[in-house]
């Protein structure tokens, strides 16, 4: 008897589906360093790129904005790329997707941002930010996987 379709959580991976935990209960001690060591690699270049360019509390947080954008259109672009492989090295998601990319992102720290500048009395601020952010990433992402997906195909061609 089929079981009922159930809709994946994402596309990408979804934990519920026995064939996208293979890889974790094959050698989840690799996979979790690369995590780790993508994790800190990310880390330090937002770190670097946050204290390059602060800003007060009333102000546009450019640097946590670039940094979320970019990292999103970097997302798509990586996602592309492995698809183009079939899923690339089997390293490659975990430390780049995950660990690099994931500890460059920072929603929470776009969280904070807005809920301080609204404490301080910039609402137009906060409101700005708060869409930008969302409108950015999401364009981001979609862009960095269109553009990697048409250049990879010219270049198979």
């Amino acid at each position: 008897m089929p079981e009922p379709f159930e809709p994946r959580t994402d596309p990408d991976v979804d934990l519920r589906v026995p064939a996208d935990r293979r890889e974790l209960t094959a050698r989840p001690a690799t996979i979790l360093a690369a995590i780790a060591a993508g994790g800190v690699l990310g880390a330090l270049a937002r770190a670097g790129l946050q204290h390059a360019v602060p800003h007060p509390p009333t102000g546009f947080p450019w640097a946590t904005f670039t940094i979320n954008t970019s990292g999103c259109l970097l997302i798509g672009v990586l996602m592309a790329v492995l698809g183009h492989l079939d899923g690339g090295p089997p390293l490659a998601r975990p430390f780049l997707g995950v660990g690099v990319l994931g500890g460059f992102t920072t929603f929470s720290t776009y969280a904070v941002d807005v809920q301080q500048a609204i404490v301080v009395g910039a609402p137009g601020t906060a409101l700005a930010y708060l869409a930008a952010t969302v409108l950015g990433a999401l364009v981001a992402v979609g862009v960095g996987d269109a553009a990697t997906t048409g250049l990879l195909r010219q270049a198979t061609r």
